[in-house]
């Protein structure tokens, strides 16, 4: 039976990270579900200059992540389609992530708002106790962030803050290794193998060798 990883990407800045994590999940030989809310197509268009359409959504998906998506197991939904798959408990799926999550999309979650199809798809995989992973990227944060970040977490996600790491690649970093990073950080909290990064071994610059 078809178990795949929900990925609900939110209106927050931070499209790069989301393309990371599709492309990890379908490296891995991952299903995957996507559903792009209204607020991160305007995002993606700022960011990459390139549209995602309901009616062209394979093709803009490919552009979007380099690549062709050949016989990838992918299943797009419309954010406002709340009779969707992801909308129900029954619809079997390994948990979802996040990525990246607003502000916005974080408090309807954490309340239970389900306003669109992305925040009910976390709601439900939250009350079904499946793996969430959620990564916001906004700073700096207000208490009420923070607080809808602890119900988040009270509730059984994993709050995975959009916070790159250094010691894989070095001060030198480029772009791309840190938004990898990120990503790498989500698929292990996924429970999916990858070589977005290299680990930290224990020896100072070792990476770097």
């Amino acid at each position: 039976m078809r178990e795949p990883w929900v990925v609900g990407v939110s209106g927050a800045s931070g499209t790069p990270y989301a393309a990371a994590v599709v492309r990890g999940l379908l490296d891995a030989g991952e299903p995957v579900d996507l559903i792009v809310s209204r607020a991160a197509r305007l995002t993606l268009l700022d960011e990459t200059g390139r549209p995602f359409r309901d009616a062209h959504w394979a093709d803009d998906l490919a552009g979007w992540l380099g690549r062709d998506l050949g016989d990838a197991d992918v299943r797009y939904w419309p954010a406002g389609d709340l009779a969707a798959g992801p909308s129900s408990g029954s619809y079997r799926v390994r948990g979802m992530t996040v990525v990246p999550a607003s502000t916005a999309a974080c408090a309807g979650i954490a309340i239970g708002l389900s306003k669109d199809l992305l925040q009910r798809a976390a709601e439900v995989n939250l009350k079904e106790r499946r793996p969430v992973v959620v990564v916001p990227r906004e700073t700096p944060v207000t208490r009420s962030h923070l607080e809808h970040l602890i119900a988040l977490h009270d509730a059984g996600a994993v709050v995975l803050p959009a916070s790159p790491g250094f010691y894989g690649a070095g001060a030198s970093a480029s772009a791309q290794q840190l938004v990898d990073f990120v990503a790498g950080k989500v698929l292990d909290a996924l429970g999916v193998s990858h070589t977005l990064f290299r680990r930290w071994s224990g020896e100072l610059g070792a990476a770097r060798d």
